[in-house]
């Protein structure tokens, strides 16, 4: 795609034709020149979806070299403005500092690593016109650098920040979308206080979204689709064992942080959903002949183990850090009870 913005673009005719449609910031964060190629693609399918937005930021996370090459490369596009993270943090702070300059009454957020198909800002945004709506989010697919391993459950894609089975099918409320496909209303945003977590920003957003704005819901939008590219590394299990075990050891910390607007509701589905349905269909694939099935149901099986033990040792790192502090340990919230 050009880097130009010609005004005869079909575009601008079809946001001229929609003066009422709601008007979309969509933000991509980057902080590697490593997935450069990816990054040019990802902001290549924002500018041609068939609803324009009316900006699109490109926050650099802490990488010079890269903020010069991206500038250079957008500087001549008038809907592309390349900034840089202005807090210390990483993802989160980065995708603050984007949405606090951002004009749109909605902010969509897309990875840099994710390119989206020509409907996925329309239909994210579709499912917003009913006002009770706060955010929605889009189904991240995976795509492989190489052939999938077939050792990985379907289940467990949220590994790598794509959908994962056990997702809805179509249209439904969710506790939290994932953050490579998301949209959210900039007002409620900005009310609660934008991101507060790096590596969990998307689910504290939807944590506080549903918290502060209890009689609002979050949808998940299964046909707003992205293809995230899924690297080398992220298909060792190596990598799986260390996510699954990281990713619940930093949840502690991110649900203390967000104090009574925390619930482990989504988890326990998850775990519930998965052993019921998830291992019973790999044993039964193993049984008709595919020995990956036998694989795929024992990693799931391990996956949730380390995610448990992930989290127990979370909680005790916690309670060391508040015991030294001489901070009180929190009672759980009432959804966490449950």
């Amino acid at each position: 795609m050009a880097d130009g913005d010609p005004v005869s673009s079909p575009k601008r005719t079809l946001e001229a034709a929609t003066p009422n449609a709601p008007t979309v910031s969509v933000i991509i964060c980057a902080y590697t020149t490593n997935r450069w190629d990816l990054l040019v693609d990802s902001v290549s399918s924002v500018l041609d979806q068939t609803l324009p937005p009316r900006e699109v930021f490109v926050c650099i996370d802490h990488n010079p070299e890269l903020y010069r090459r991206a500038q250079a490369h957008w500087r001549s596009h008038s809907r592309v403005r390349v900034i840089e993270n202005r807090y210390g943090g990483r993802l989160g702070s980065a995708r603050t500092t984007a949405a606090e300059l951002a004009s749109g009454s909605l902010i969509a957020f897309l990875d840099d690593d994710a390119a989206a198909e020509p409907d996925w800002l329309r239909t994210l945004v579709a499912a917003m016109a009913d006002p009770s709506v706060v955010a929605t989010g889009g189904a991240p697919l995976p795509i492989f650098s190489r052939p999938r391993p077939r050792w990985i459950p379907l289940e467990c894609d949220w590994v790598f920040g794509c959908a994962y089975r056990g997702l809805p099918e179509s249209t439904a409320p969710v506790r939290h979308v994932i953050g490579a496909s998301m949209c959210v209303r900039r007002e409620e945003l900005h009310a609660i206080g934008y991101f507060h977590s790096d590596d969990h920003d998307d689910m504290d957003m939807c944590h506080r979204l549903l918290h502060n704005y209890a009689d609002r819901q979050i949808l998940y939008v299964p046909d707003a689709v992205v293809h995230h590219y899924v690297h080398p590394e992220r298909l060792t299990w190596s990598y799986f064992w260390r996510r699954c075990f990281s990713v619940n050891r930093g949840k502690v910390g991110a649900f203390a942080g967000m104090g009574a607007a925390r619930n482990l509701r989504a988890e326990r589905q998850f775990v519930r959903r998965s052993l019921r349905t998830g291992v019973y269909a790999g044993f039964k694939e193993w049984g008709s002949g595919d020995v990956g099935g036998l694989w795929r149901a024992l990693s799931l099986v391990a996956g949730i183990v380390l995610a448990a033990v992930g989290y127990g040792f979370g909680h005790v790192e916690l309670a060391g850090r508040r015991l030294i502090g001489g901070v009180p340990l929190s009672p759980p919230s009432p959804d966490e009870k449950r």
